[in-house]
């Protein structure tokens, strides 16, 4: 692996089994999201924290050996993003969050997955 990758080609496995993903993924690690706290002046004076689900999210290609129910269902897995700049994001004990919807043109599976904790491992 070259060490000046830092985009491009990716893998997407769902309990180790790899998926035809496409485009471009997005993915939280979880723990809290800061948001600034505004006095009734425009001051800022502080912030506040909320927790934030991890996730992983994108698009997969329909495929005949697909099962759109068993997907739509899928709860307790272990979805991980295998980056090529040799990093891997590891979504622990996940379910599908997303629509429960496929397109018919191109084949598209919009995917959202939200799990318990979610890791980055190097």
């Amino acid at each position: 692996m070259s060490k000046y990758k830092r985009a491009g080609l990716f893998n997407l496995k769902i309990n180790g089994e790899v998926y035809y993903a496409k485009g471009n993924f997005t993915y939280n690690l979880g723990g809290v999201k800061r948001e600034a706290v505004m006095a009734g002046n425009g001051q800022v004076i502080g912030y506040k924290e909320t927790a934030q689900a991890p996730f992983i999210e994108g698009e997969i290609t329909d495929d005949i050996g697909l099962s759109l129910q068993k997907l739509f269902q899928l709860e307790g897995a272990t979805i991980s993003l295998e980056l090529c700049n040799g990093k891997v994001i590891v979504l622990r004990e996940a379910w599908y969050a997303g629509e429960s919807k496929a397109e018919t043109q191109d084949g598209n599976i919009a995917v959202k997955f939200e799990g318990l904790s979610c890791d980055e491992v190097k």
